[in-house]
């Protein structure tokens, strides 16, 4: 009974814990959020899968890709308006791009060649999106650390609103090509032995339904995110971890639902729905994410750092690099998982160990 009612019982449940919230959370009420919050945030890719099934490829990966990024972009503004460090926003956006581009994409082609042996996906739609990922990434993470205007790291009001526009259009013009002009590069073939292919869609009501659920889920994450976010501050200064750790895990409560979809679909020998989540979603992170942040930051007066560090910036190069390489052909295999996975490892190391 539980297991087939928890959709609906997670978002209800998280809400009426965020209401009973108070400032000073003991620890047993901080660890009943902490535990609320991972659920609302399956919940929510539960069903944003849902609506995305009724939709149809690629809206289906849109439409899971703008979820995840509402609550990424939410829980940065939680943090950032309750007193977080300047370079909150720069590091997760950091961590979702290295966690899309190397860990969710390593662990979809290794999964996926392991059992398959060599995969397929369309390069025209890929690469396309990796372009403006680039593009995206270079301009709001890498021109801050040499723009002179203002301090190292940092943009001027007027650069910080032409990064801010040139993402949402780099976005908007990449939704309009994923769905408009050229859908079928980035239809999957469909696999014979896949059920999840050819299962029905959900009625319209069953649509409709899991758009409330996945709108009070994602109401619910931004309520308990806001009540977690100063012990989360203060157990990451008890432990004397770096403050990027913070950054990271964001990243990654974020991105569970939908490294899980492209993962299943990895496996199912469907490759392409795993790039267009994978892709998807790093475009939205920057290109949604980035508006919102930059318009909180000159409306409440929030310094904001975005340019990265030499470490990072290395990093953010080796991705970019071994990305275009891994993309280039549109045949993968489980060599190019591991490399993604290895630089995924030392990514994790470095944050821990600078």
């Amino acid at each position: 009974m539980l297991a087939r009612h928890w959709p609906w019982l997670v978002p209800a449940a998280s809400l009426a814990l965020r209401a009973a919230a108070v400032a000073a959370l003991p620890a047993w009420r901080a660890l009943a959020c902490a535990v609320a919050l991972v659920g609302s945030v399956v919940a929510a890719g539960h069903h944003a899968e849902v609506v995305a099934h009724r939709a149809g490829e690629p809206f289906g990966t849109l439409v899971l890709a703008l979820a995840v990024t509402v609550i990424e972009a939410s829980l940065i503004l939680s943090v950032m308006l309750s007193g977080g460090k300047p370079e909150l926003a720069r590091d997760t956006i950091y961590s979702a791009l290295m966690i899309i581009g190397n860990g969710v994409i390593g662990v979809c082609l290794l999964a996926g060649g392991l059992r398959h042996g060599e995969q397929s996906f369309r390069v025209e739609g890929a690469g396309a999106g990796f372009a403006a990922l680039v593009a995206m990434g270079t301009l709001v993470l890498v021109l801050p650390t040499f723009t002179t205007t203002t301090p190292s790291g940092t943009y001027s009001h007027s650069q910080l609103a032409f990064a801010a526009a040139a993402s949402a259009a780099l976005w908007g013009a990449f939704v309009f090509f994923q769905t408009v002009r050229h859908r079928d590069y980035f239809l999957p073939a469909a696999d014979a032995h896949d059920p999840e292919v050819h299962a029905a869609p959900p009625s319209a009501g069953q649509a409709w339904a899991s758009f409330g659920l996945l709108v009070a889920a994602l109401v619910a994450v931004v309520g308990l995110a806001k009540a977690l976010s100063p012990a989360i501050e203060r157990g990451v200064a008890a432990a004397g971890a770096p403050h990027t750790v913070i950054a990271i895990a964001i990243a990654l409560i974020v991105l569970l639902p939908e490294t899980w979809a492209a993962v299943r679909a990895a496996r199912a020998n469907r490759l392409q729905t795993s790039m267009n989540l994978a892709i998807g979603s790093a475009l939205a992170s920057i290109g949604l994410t980035v508006p919102v942040v930059a318009a909180a930051s000159v409306a409440f007066g929030l310094p904001l750092v975005l340019g990265l560090e030499a470490k990072d910036l290395v990093m953010l190069a080796l991705t970019f690099l071994t990305g275009a390489i891994t993309l280039g052909t549109g045949r993968t295999n489980l060599m190019q998982g591991a490399v993604h996975l290895v630089i995924f490892a030392a990514f994790l190391f470095l944050s821990l160990v600078p």
